[in-house]
């Protein structure tokens, strides 16, 4: 496995519009996307795009408000009510080949890949195996590179 571009961070939060107006009073943030719901995941969730080199956006910081209780974000939120950092999300260019060495290694990848808030596909590896730290696996979007 080889460490490839960090994709994002993602912030779980009791209030996505207020996070979003957090993002851009206090933090100065110009770059917000409009957010939209992902079903699959149960969430709320919008980018926070980071100046990058060149005109392009770096690293983003993903929000993710839960739309039910059931939400595995909500979950997080109930132990964490303030909300924080979630998750940080790295790319690899073959979400499949990389399944299968995390899972080579040991690792417990929680489910199988799926559509993820970037159209492209995912899985999470388990914190107690990531260092502490729940790992999205994303791969590289098509366009990206």
């Amino acid at each position: 496995m080889k460490l490839g571009r960090m994709n994002h961070i993602g912030v779980a939060t009791p209030d996505l519009d207020a996070s979003i107006a957090f993002y851009r009073d206090i933090m100065g943030a110009t770059d917000i996307t409009e957010p939209f719901v992902l079903e699959s995941q149960k969430v709320r969730v919008c980018f926070v795009n980071t100046p990058g080199e060149n005109g392009t956006h770096g690293t983003q910081v993903e929000l993710l408000e839960p739309t039910s209780d059931d939400s595995p974000v909500a979950g997080w939120l109930a132990k964490n009510p303030l909300g924080g950092q979630h998750h940080i999300c790295f790319e690899v260019p073959d979400i499949h080949a990389a399944k299968a060495e995390f899972e080579a290694m040991g690792k417990r990848v929680l489910g199988e890949p799926r559509i993820g808030a970037h159209g492209t596909l995912i899985f999470f590896v388990h914190p107690k195996d990531m260092n502490g730290m729940l790992t999205e696996i994303m791969e590289t979007p098509k366009e990206a590179h």
